[in-house]
């Protein structure tokens, strides 16, 4: 089993880490236009550096693990060599792109994974299965929440496609995925607290979105970029019968306030050391459905539904009202 891997940045690295531990993948092809970053990332996980023509005539399936603006033209050309795919989240920039990617991709009769590594995180896993058989009673409230200890670079904002569309949407997908309804709602604030170059492209650095399901059950996910305690990703799943909280362990940056009270040992600082048993699942999970072992776990649709809510959000914050996410598609 070879897979191609595209892309040697932060989370290329990442997942030729995740692939290069997989007993189920025989060699990982991988190609960056950058030689010096190509031959680091190589040399550190065993990855195969090759040119691109190289990697779609050998592999047997394809990562694609670059800068957005760049995934519709590498998944166009990937479905081209008749190749299953994984992107990262997300497919394309905006709506209009990504409809008309998948129809490539479907056109082309291959399979697309889209990165959403939550649905692989076993605390998420777990709260999804409650809520499914019913442990939590009917759900009332959804608490989501994504904090990054730091800011990305200025360069990264000016193409990450605003707070929602880059940072949120994790939370979007796993609302969706966790309680299997539609959000058919948003209302969306944000601000500024912190460097002035995140309101000079347009963004915000902290946001709240609370979404209105087609069940009437009501999530909130807060988003910020400043979380001096550290990378927090967490999930509640409120119902009549019970409570369950994805995330909270002890390595969860919450210290408390009452006397006596836990302090976190070693918090999480990024998404790498808090994702990375997520990570090599949900690229095995890709490999099997290289193999034809199953169907893809996170389809483009399911892709383009995250992104609607993310679309949505962000149209709601700049108008200052509620958006049916109809209106984003």
């Amino acid at each position: 089993m070879r897979i191609g891997l595209v892309g040697a940045g932060r989370i290329g690295a990442c997942h030729a880490d995740s692939l290069s531990h997989l007993d189920s993948v025989d060699e990982v092809l991988l190609a960056d236009p950058d030689p010096v970053r190509l031959e680091a990332v190589a040399a550190g996980t065993g990855a195969h550096p090759v040119r691109m023509a190289e990697l779609l005539e050998r592999a047997d399936g394809v990562v694609v693990a670059t800068p957005t603006g760049t995934h519709p033209e590498l998944i166009r050309r990937v479905a081209g060599a008749g190749l299953p795919i994984f992107c990262e989240k997300p497919v394309a920039a905006d709506v209009a792109e990504t409809r008309a990617v998948l129809s490539h991709v479907a056109a082309a009769g291959v399979a697309l994974h889209v990165g959403f590594q939550r649905r692989f995180d076993a605390g998420f896993v777990a709260v999804r299965e409650a809520v499914r058989a019913g442990r939590l009673g009917p759900l009332h409230t959804v608490r989501a929440c994504t904090s990054d200890p730091r800011p990305p670079s200025p360069d990264y904002l000016a193409h990450s496609g605003g707070i929602f569309r880059d940072c949120a949407v994790h939370d979007f997908d796993a609302v969706r995925w966790i309680t299997g309804q539609e959000v058919v709602e948003v209302s969306a604030v944000g601000g500024n607290t912190g460097e002035p170059h995140f309101a000079e492209y347009g963004d915000v650095d902290t946001a709240i979105a609370v979404l209105t399901l087609s069940d009437g059950c009501l999530a909130s996910c807060t988003t910020t970029r400043y979380n001096g305690a550290g990378y927090d990703v967490r999930l509640e799943a409120c119902g009549r019968d019970g409570t369950l909280v994805a995330g909270l362990d002890e390595r969860a940056p919450l210290p408390s306030a009452e006397p006596g009270g836990p302090v976190p040992a070693a918090p999480y600082q990024g998404f790498a050391d808090r994702f990375a048993a997520a990570y090599c699942a949900e690229l095995a999970a890709f490999v099997e459905l290289v193999r034809g072992e199953r169907e893809s776990p996170c389809t483009g649709t399911e892709a383009l539904a995250a992104l609607l809510v993310a679309e949505a959000a962000e149209r709601s914050r700049r108008e200052h009202r509620p958006v049916a996410v109809k209106e984003a598609a």
